[in-house]
């Protein structure tokens, strides 16, 4: 695991510059400007990594420590809604010239969260009052907060992640399937307030309606992808990201990397996630108590999945969303987020049976 997030990381700074460095140039005539932030971030975040993976995971188990993590990340998701608009959105605090994404940190908090409840209540679990109602009263909020800056993408990810922590509790499947049926009209009424979002759709099903216009997006995407062939062009010889692909250091970096390392550096990241996705799973599976199994879930999953829907994005699969790739995007936030919860997973698996071994 430590192994293939090192090779993310790595892929990541060689990568954002590749990516970055004309539009850096053109925006704000520093072509190192985004891989400087990004060499920071990294060499924090691998820090990070070596410390936290050397602090017992079960001091998190803390009543305290979680409700105050909880009211951090409550303060910080009401703040950032009066901060100034970043390409229509209000995500994000500016710090001296740092950007601070709370919705990242509300992840780790609601997951933290869940995963000590489901601990203490899974006995229980197909009582939905006793077992799942204080997960409820956490979760809407956070997702109500993060939905209002706006970030469908985050929210509806951060709800599938607590989900699938629910049902690995056992939840009965009766529950899910009436709980997936609840949730069609509240996503089809949470789609149509925003006309932006049913646009999107319309353009995922068919984007060549709109070359020049809605379809651009995933269009230039798809090329990226198609023309890197199976050994790219090359490093730094993209086409795309000349200002054909919006953002390319960030949402659409899969596409770069694609293109200028074919097929063989697409399927390395992808093989990295699967790496991260088996020995995550493998120390929930043998972890030496449910917060520890809940929490290192919780933890993969949210790497995943995430993963998932960026690569899925890049490629056609799902409708636009403004969701990065985790460990390989440029930002400080979600890389060291992302970086943490690495750290957290690495110690949980220094915890299970020797018998049956690490991750």
């Amino acid at each position: 695991m430590f192994l293939a997030t090192l090779a993310l990381v790595c892929i990541s700074v060689v990568m954002v510059y590749s990516a970055s460095a004309l539009v850096a140039l053109e925006r704000f005539q520093q072509p190192y400007l985004f891989v400087t932030k990004q060499v920071m971030w990294a060499a924090f975040g691998v820090a990070l990594v070596s410390l936290v993976m050397r602090v017992d995971y079960r001091v998190y188990r803390d009543d305290r420590l979680i409700w105050a993590l909880l009211a951090v990340v409550g303060f910080m998701l009401i703040a950032v809604l009066f901060s100034g608009k970043v390409n229509g959105t209000r995500r994000w605090f500016g710090i001296g010239g740092f950007g601070i994404q709370p919705s990242e940190l509300a992840k780790i908090a609601v997951i933290f969260f869940s995963a000590l409840v489901l601990e203490r209540r899974m006995h229980r679990i197909n009582d939905v009052g006793y077992a799942l109602l204080p997960i409820l009263l956490v979760l809407g909020p956070v997702l109500a907060l993060i939905l209002l800056e706006p970030d469908f993408g985050t929210a509806v990810s951060l709800l599938a992640v607590v989900g699938i922590m629910v049902f690995a509790a056992g939840l009965s499947y009766t529950y899910l399937i009436g709980a997936g049926l609840l949730m069609v009209p509240v996503v089809a009424f949470v789609l149509i307030q925003a006309p932006y979002r049913v646009k999107r759709i319309t353009t995922f099903l068919n984007p060549w309606a709109d070359p020049l216009g809605d379809g651009f997006q995933i269009i230039q995407s798809l090329i990226a992808v198609g023309t890197g062939g199976v050994l790219g062009k090359g490093l730094m010889a993209g086409v795309q990201k000349l200002f054909y692909l919006p953002e390319p250091h960030t949402d659409f970096i899969y596409a770069v990397i694609a293109e200028e390392t074919g097929l063989v550096g697409a399927v390395l990241i992808l093989a990295c996630f699967g790496v991260i996705a088996w020995r995550g799973l493998r120390t929930s599976l043998r972890a030496p108590d449910g917060f520890g199994a809940f929490l290192a879930l919780g933890l993969t999953m949210m790497l995943v999945l995430q993963a998932f829907v960026n690569i899925s994005v890049v490629l056609g699969l799902l409708p636009t969303k403004g969701i990065p790739l985790p460990l390989v995007s440029a930002g400080g936030s979600s890389l060291l987020i992302s970086l943490l919860g690495i750290g957290v997973l690495l110690n949980i698996s220094q915890h299970v049976d020797t018998e049956t071994g690490a991750a």
